[in-house]
């Protein structure tokens, strides 16, 4: 499953999409130059179980790294991906 990114000023959406559909999403602010806040993910039905909620934080993990940001997990499901991967604390914001 391919991941894609859109941005527009201070918002922006990971996402996963079929037929112009989308399927999973991962949306967030930039409130800061350094900041990256994870506010929601949300997967279909069809694609519960395949990790693809895990695919869309670490793609948002990759993206915050090569552009040097601090990620702030709002997200209640991103915030669980954090605690369970200790590899993800370099760009976490504290």
């Amino acid at each position: 499953m391919v991941i894609q990114h859109k941005k527009i000023g201070d918002k922006g959406l990971f996402f996963a999409e079929q037929d112009g559909h989308i399927l999973a999403e991962l949306s967030y602010s930039s409130p800061a130059n350094d900041r990256m806040v994870i506010e929601h993910t949300e997967v279909s039905e069809e694609l519960k179980g395949k990790k693809v909620g895990n695919k869309l934080v670490h793609t948002a993990v990759a993206y915050a790294r090569e552009h040097k940001l601090k990620i702030v997990p709002l997200c209640s499901f991103a915030n669980a991906v954090f605690k369970r991967d200790p590899e993800l604390k370099d760009v976490l914001y504290e």
